[in-house]
């Protein structure tokens, strides 16, 4: 994707035929280069409707009353989610909880589900909430497991799990998911993928890749907002054999009853736990049916041509000042963002958003990654992003901020 000028980039909008979407979330800066899709979406104005509407009718009118319909929403939105985005058929997504709890449910429960295999394979440079849930649970077992650092194809026959991310956090590298757990379930162990970056940004698949356990989160190209609800997937057969370590009183047969011992529900409910969040559900509801609307295929085509155009200009304009493309140069090996490696990229993530208005992310070591999301973003808004980039590095704008301290990055 090669634009040589502003024009060559405002006629590719011109030509998108998702740019309408672009309209349909909150941009109250227009100066703000908005580069961080891959982290927190934007406002979609349906959502804020949504809520306010939710807000004001539904708590506000109907109180307690309002439970006789919120107690399906976990399930209703799951199938929604499920079967228009991730390719699973109705009853085997769940939108609950966090991504990290989730994903202990899963792990916990896969892993009793093989009590003779005692590893747990996870790549070295996987989400970090993967590798560390792993290691607790681990930990926890008193020996009786141990986590490995690996992929797929290291799966053998100690391993019980292997956990994996689609598209890798860091350099946005996509896993092939069918050939990745076709090689997990030869060596007799279950597979449990992370679809954060995927979900929204990529086609996904799960019955048709034979996929058995998914965690995701919402808020990032699903646009659901900041602490949104995460999803859950299990295969349909195989959400009896699995028994999820946290009885909470929603994933109890007979919710109601108040009975005096815990048992599970049958089927995906079983991996419920507490109250479910109406409003944060309600948001990923919205999003979802964005999503839907625009179509994963058109939106995962404009991700491509959006972060080629990124690494057209990073390797022109940037190269000369240092910066590496750390992610894959072919469009088909990546999700939705672009991370390029500098010495100083820590400094120059912070010196961006404070003298360019430009907002984009660090990771360690070494890494800026970019991510234009593909239903908010415009081609204007890379050309001006790295344009940006370009010259606030070039006159130094980021030597000042070597040393700031933030929580954020």
């Amino acid at each position: 994707m090669t634009a040589a000028s502003r024009g060559d980039a405002e006629a590719l909008d011109a030509r998108d035929p998702l740019g309408a979407f672009v309209e349909r979330f909150a941009r109250p800066d227009a100066d703000l280069v908005y580069l961080d899709g891959n982290s927190l979406g934007r406002l979609p104005h349906a959502t804020r409707t949504r809520l306010r509407d939710a807000v004001d009718h539904e708590w506000g009118d109907d109180l307690v009353r309002g439970w006789s319909r919120w107690l399906e929403l976990p399930r209703a939105v799951g199938d929604r989610l499920g079967t228009e985005l991730l390719g699973a058929g109705e009853g085997e997504v769940l939108v609950c909880d966090s991504t990290t709890v989730n994903l202990y449910k899963l792990a916990v429960a896969a892993l009793d589900a093989r009590p003779d295999r005692p590893d747990l394979v996870v790549p070295e440079r996987e989400f970090p909430t993967d590798r560390y849930v792993l290691e607790g649970i681990a930990e926890r077992a008193g020996g009786g497991r141990s986590v490995r650092f690996g992929s797929g194809a290291d799966a053998d026959e100690r391993t019980a799990l292997v956990v994996a991310s689609v598209v890798d956090y860091r350099t946005s590298a996509l896993t092939d998911i069918a050939a990745t757990t076709a090689h997990v379930h030869d060596a007799g162990a279950l597979m449990l993928w992370d679809l954060s970056h995927a979900v929204g940004s990529v086609p996904v698949d799960l019955t048709g890749s034979g996929a058995d356990l998914a965690v995701g989160c919402t808020y990032k190209h699903l646009c659901a907002g900041p602490g949104a609800p995460a999803f859950l997937y299990v295969r349909g057969e195989l959400q009896e054999q699995l028994r999820q370590p946290i009885w909470g009183w929603f994933g109890q047969d007979e919710q109601f009853a108040m009975g005096p011992h815990y048992t599970p529900a049958d089927g995906i409910d079983r991996f419920l736990t507490g109250t479910p969040n109406v409003l944060g559900l309600l948001s990923v509801d919205e999003g979802v049916a964005l999503v839907a609307e625009a179509g994963i295929q058109a939106i995962a085509e404009k991700g491509r041509a959006l972060t080629s155009l990124l690494i057209d200009l990073a390797e022109e304009w940037l190269s000369p000042l240092a910066f590496v493309v750390a992610s894959p140069t072919d469009a088909r090996a990546r999700g939705a963002h672009v991370s390029l490696a500098h010495p100083e990229a820590l400094a120059i993530s912070q010196a961006l958003i404070a003298e360019a208005a430009v907002v984009a992310d660090f990771r360690p070591p070494d890494l800026l990654r970019l991510g234009p999301a593909p239903l908010s973003s415009r081609f204007v808004d890379v050309w001006d992003g790295l344009e940006r980039l370009r010259h606030l590095v070039s006159r130094g704008g980021h030597s000042g901020y070597a040393d700031v301290q933030v929580r954020v990055t």
